[in-house]
């Protein structure tokens, strides 16, 4: 398939980690930008089977996680092409191999410059702002960072694929760095769109790429009331069994957002129903996703919904 040449395009790379930040982040552009998909990578040698998936008692055939690359046009004529690399899951082995054969690929598209997305738990409460803090791959973007009013990474590590992926940039002189959005610590487990905003818009600050951000912000607003009265329920509990079961000081104890009982038919009707209207309108993709993850059921539908970005997606 022959592919449009990118003019001088930024690569942001995500893989699962604290909070969905990094992919909750690069769904949404891919999403809002109606980016289109560009590659596929096959990394069976980096997996091995732990586990296999039953399903109304038959066992499926083992899936290896996919790793893809969606890229996005700029219509400004003089601003920066974008590539979007979402890897479903980290390789526990080959994994500097892996980033060199992915910022070969970069390269050969035109990349010079590459960031990742992570998130950054710390002690902040639930109603705090996230702040991101960023580390650079060079002396430019670390004055971009400052420029921007984003916080330092002073010292530390940034582990995973997050982090070799920019250690491999570095060793090929290519500008950019990581973005990591702070979280509360206690809901490390959980979705966090409030830190995938924060991201997000240090991203825009950094490279005039504009997104819409509406659908997002009322994702991140869901979230932090349904957490907060999960907080609120916990203390109630706590407060009651206090003086016949107390807690440790140093345990918490949060109920699981996600419903992990079977689809009803009405809920199923609600996920075509999306799947219909994302089909005619990919930026209604991410409203789609939101369910999807309400559910705790993307991994089912996660085929069908990236095919919504290959050939034929409007």
């Amino acid at each position: 398939m022959e592919t449009n040449k990118l003019n001088d395009p930024i690569l942001i790379a995500a893989w699962p980690g604290m909070g969905h930040v990094a992919a909750t982040a690069c769904y949404y552009l891919i999403a809002k930008l109606q980016m289109e998909f560009r590659a596929e990578y096959a990394t069976s040698e980096l997996f091995d089977a732990d586990h296999v998936t039953v399903e109304s008692g038959l066992v499926e055939p083992f899936r290896y996680p996919k790793n893809q690359m969606f890229a996005w046009q700029n219509p400004d004529a003089g601003g920066p092409d974008l590539m979007v690399f979402i890897g479903e899951a980290q390789p526990p082995v080959g994994r500097y191999d892996f980033c060199r054969k992915l910022i070969d690929y970069a390269q050969r598209e035109g990349v010079s410059k590459v960031f990742t997305f992570a998130a950054m738990a710390t002690a902040s409460e639930l109603l705090d702002e996230s702040r991101v803090v960023g580390a650079a791959t060079d002396t430019g973007t670390l004055d971009q960072f400052l420029e921007s009013q984003i916080g330092l990474l002073q010292s530390g590590r940034i582990s995973g694929m997050n982090g070799i992926l920019l250690g491999v940039a570095a060793e090929r002189k290519m500008e950019g760095g990581c973005l990591l959005g702070e979280m509360p610590a206690m809901f490390s487990a959980v979705p966090y769109p409030k830190a995938s905003i924060a991201v997000l818009n240090a991203f825009r600050r950094l490279t005039s790429i504009e997104v819409e951000m509406s659908q997002l912000t009322l994702e991140a607003e869901r979230m932090e009331a349904h957490l907060s009265s999960a907080v609120d329920q916990m203390k109630k509990l706590h407060h009651e069994n206090q003086e016949e079961d107390p807690l440790e000081e140093d345990e918490t104890y949060l109920p699981d957002p996600m419903d992990n009982d079977k689809l009803s038919p009405d809920e199923k009707a609600t996920i075509e129903s999306l799947f219909a209207q994302a089909e005619l309108d990919r930026t209604k993709a991410f409203e789609l996703k939101q369910e999807l993850d309400r559910l705790n059921v993307f991994r089912d539908y996660e085929d069908r919904f990236l095919d919504l970005f290959k050939d034929g997606g409007q």
